[in-house]
């Protein structure tokens, strides 16, 4: 996703953001320019005031975004980092988080059509500045920028985030003529940059080997406002959350039966007095995000869900005339077993909704539910931080980058279960915050090791969270920029 340096107090007074909603956010991209005000005292376009002194002194930003700003996550941090910004605008996108929309110093602007990114280059960009572009997409933003920044004699830096030719390549296949075009339009205007920054070590070695460029390490953080949730947080999620939780995808669930539906008691929590309390018996929350593409195996996550609930059977030698019905009812009266009931959370949206929607509504499960929703900004990160675990299928189409919905997750001090790939130990680090699987048995065999006697006795994935709480405190955003990012954008 796109990822935006933060506005320096030396460097910038103020930023601006234009983008078109019209682009995926996989395809998300952005452009910062470093400037000062022309000579007239003007910025952008008659819809903006005067510049202050401090702005002229400092300089301004301007980001173009092609994509959803609401679901880019490297713009929210960066622009909500700092002060001195300046926004009045229109979202015609998802809307971003709260940090974002009540920020007095970020002016949104919105394109129709993306193509109209040229246009925008030419108006929105003057002397004196530094472009800095996330790739992909590469065409036509690369060509864009890089006219833009000839044409003002601006320093040109590309945040390579991926390949665009392999995302390509998803749909069309590798062996694409058109893709073996797009590689080279990548590659040969990716090289044309003054400075180069990327998301993994891998990436990094992969630009220096076969593609002549010399690029600078910037790992992804999270945003301020993915931190663990409270317990009175979580009580108010789940109060707002109750009537997806207790309405199942098929006829009826583990979870569905005995929800509750009042406001002093939810499915998870309850709330006594002045206090809140996580229930007993309640089911362990997984949480997997995804954007429902063939890039990411839904499929894995089924087969290992319909291992899970066999294993358990066969592990309390229950056998299939075991009336789920009694089970459920017992659970909900509070008896607890060595194995919990797991609710799969799967947020986001794609194109492959709907049919693995489909395939969970004919699941015969007894121990196990999934819900699928779809979150405002300010509710995922509740969300993250009220589950137990996470679960990330982000396979990379490239196998150089690195998940984002992992980082948010460590930000929440949430454990991860992520597919195994070339570079996923550049984030995951096994057995400390988080666990690897190549296929739905190992998956299946992870959430019993880590569920065993929840909520009280699950040791294993304790430590688990313990390790991700201490990746996320380790580095944030901030710390990233100032000793990766600025010593590049300081040399321009």
């Amino acid at each position: 996703m796109s990822k935006l340096f933060p506005a320096s107090t030396g460097l910038l007074s103020a930023v601006s953001l234009i983008f078109s909603p019209s682009v995926t956010p996989a395809f998300a991209a952005v452009a910062v320019a470093f400037r000062r005000p022309d000579p007239a005292g003007h910025f952008l376009s008659s819809t903006l005031p005067l510049p202050t002194d401090n702005m002229r002194r400092h300089g301004r930003a301007c980001v173009v975004v092609l994509g959803d700003i609401g679901r880019s996550p490297r713009i929210i941090p960066s622009c909500i980092a700092h002060h001195q910004m300046y926004q009045k605008g229109i979202i015609e996108s998802s809307e971003p988080h709260a940090t974002v929309r009540e920020n007095g110093s970020i002016h949104i602007h919105t394109m129709k059509q993306w193509p109209k990114l040229l246009k925008a280059c030419q108006r929105y960009f003057t002397s004196e500045h530094n472009l800095n572009l996330a790739n992909p997409p590469s065409a036509p933003t690369l060509v864009a920028v890089k006219w833009a920044s000839s044409l003002r004699r601006s320093a040109f830096i590309v945040d390579w985030h991926n390949f665009g030719y392999t995302l390509l390549g998803l749909s069309l296949g590798r062996s694409s003529r058109f893709v073996t075009v797009y590689r080279w339009f990548e590659k040969h205007y990716g090289k044309m940059a003054n400075g180069s920054l990327c998301v993994t070590r891998a990436m990094q070695h992969e630009l220096a080997q076969n593609w002549g460029i010399r690029a600078t390490v910037l790992y992804d953080q999270p945003p301020v406002f993915f931190h663990p949730t409270s317990l009175e947080e979580k009580h108010k999620l789940f109060c707002r959350l109750n009537e997806n939780l207790c309405h199942p995808i098929g006829v009826r669930d583990c979870v569905s039966t005995g929800s509750m539906e009042f406001g002093d008691e939810t499915l998870f929590t309850s709330h006594i007095g002045n206090d809140f309390l996580l229930k007993q018996n309640r089911p362990a929350l997984i949480v997997s995000s995804t954007s429902w593409t063939p890039d990411e195996d839904f499929g894995i996550l089924l087969e290992a869900a319909v291992m899970y609930d066999s294993r358990v059977a066969a592990i309390l030698n229950e056998n299939d005339s075991t009336d789920e019905g009694v089970l459920w009812k017992e659970i909900s009266n509070g008896k607890q077993l060595l194995y919990p009931r797991l609710l799969f959370i799967i947020t986001g949206k794609g194109p492959e909704k709907e049919k693995y929607g489909e395939k969970i509504k004919y699941l015969t499960l007894k121990r196990v539910a999934f819900r699928t929703m779809w979150l405002s900004a300010e509710d995922y990160p509740l969300l993250l931080g009220s589950a137990d675990l996470g679960v990330c299928l982000h396979t990379s189409s490239s196998g150089l980058d690195l998940p984002m919905k992992v980082v948010d997750m460590f930000g929440c001090g949430l454990a991860v279960c992520a597919v195994s790939y070339s570079c996923i130990q550049e984030l995951v680090k096994v057995e400390k915050n988080g666990l690897l699987f190549s296929s739905s048995s190992e998956l299946a065999d992870e959430l019993l090791m880590l569920f065993r006697g929840f909520p009280d006795e699950c040791n294993a994935l304790k430590s688990l969270r313990n390790g991700a709480l201490e990746t996320s405190s380790s580095a944030r955003w901030d710390t990233e920029w100032e000793e990766h990012a600025k010593p590049l954008i300081s040399e321009f």
